[in-house]
């Protein structure tokens, strides 16, 4: 590491994909609590988009250049003071918290040490960095939804990054799992473990029953799938419909307060627990990752543009050479 700089995806200004270009920017030196990670892959998530787009720019500011890059998978690099549970080589994964914000898209970056995980042996890093963010499905079924072996669950949006590991943990926890997904992505979501797929364009939702758990990973049209919940039934959205914000808010509150079902918005924030829990159900084979394709640093923009077209079978990743 002789040279101090790195490279790292940057943007200027809001805009399109294309706003996206490999700069340079001081490497960085883990602070206490911290341990430099040399980046070896990382995927491409929907909150990037909509912050690289200036949707949510009432957060993101308008001080540039801002970085992308969310989760990601490497070796420690370098650690800093009070980070004895990792050693110099160790293959980390992790998700960055929400204070940290975006920068993950880099040959390094800084990360405090309780955001870190092991890699579970035999696991390629580009494959591995397919599911970091699969701890959103774990919380999301297990904790936020309880679900219980027996128990009907739909997943909206089930090729997805979040989508496709929760049909397969859906099914880990024996639960009856039904997957909406495109038609071309029928036989993908089949494959992972749903017992039932089905194209959300041309089955009417009526046709599809009452569910005790909705994972909506969408956003969008929330208050019709609230409905179809049985006595009892949970929904869980981990998306936002920036669109229509005054309307998500709304079925929010009212699936929150009163109401049959109940409905929670929530945003993914992992730490090593369950990024633990992630490795144990990799290991134990309840879980795999997916990649779609995989895309080299200077083709983050192509990664940015082929998820904005839909259709996306798991993950696209990006590799850090």
């Amino acid at each position: 590491m002789n040279d101090p700089t790195m490279k790292a995806v940057l943007f200027d200004r809001y805009g399109p994909p294309e706003v996206l270009y490999t700069g340079r920017l001081p490497r960085p030196e883990p602070a206490r609590g911290e341990v430099l990670v040399r980046v070896r892959a990382f995927s491409v998530n929907g909150g990037e988009l909509a912050a690289r787009a200036g949707r949510v720019r009432l957060v993101t500011g308008r001080t540039f250049p801002q970085r992308i890059g969310l989760d990601l998978t490497g070796e420690v690099a370098a650690l800093g003071a009070g980070t004895a549970d990792f050693a110099i080589g160790d293959r980390v994964w992790g998700v960055l918290g929400r204070t940290s914000g975006f920068g993950s898209a880099a040959e390094y970056v800084s990360v405090p040490a309780g955001r870190l995980g092991r890699v579970p042996e035999g696991l390629d890093l580009a494959d591995a960095a397919a599911l970091p963010v699969a701890t959103t499905a774990v919380t999301a079924l297990r904790d936020k939804a309880g679900l219980r072996p027996g128990e009907r669950l739909l997943v909206r949006g089930a090729a997805g990054g979040v989508g496709h590991a929760a049909v397969q943990l859906g099914r880990a926890y024996g639960a009856e799992v039904t997957a909406l997904a495109r038609a071309a992505n029928l036989g993908f979501v089949r494959e992972l473990g749903a017992h039932r797929a089905v194209d959300h364009r041309t089955v009417p939702l009526a046709e599809l029953g009452r569910f005790d758990v909705v994972l909506d990973t969408v956003g969008t049209d929330l208050r019709t799938f609230r409905r179809l919940l049985n006595p009892g039934g949970r929904m869980v959205t981990i998306a936002f419909d920036l669109d229509r914000p005054a309307a998500s808010l709304g079925t929010l509150a009212a699936g929150t307060v009163h109401g049959r079902g109940r409905v929670r918005f929530f945003s993914g924030n992992p730490r090593r627990k369950d990024l633990d829990d992630l490795a144990r159900h990799v290991a134990e084979g309840k879980l795999r990752p997916a990649v779609d394709a995989t895309f080299s640093l200077e083709e983050t923009a192509a990664a940015h543009r082929a998820l904005e077209a839909g259709g996306v079978r798991g993950k696209y990743v990006v590799r850090v050479a």
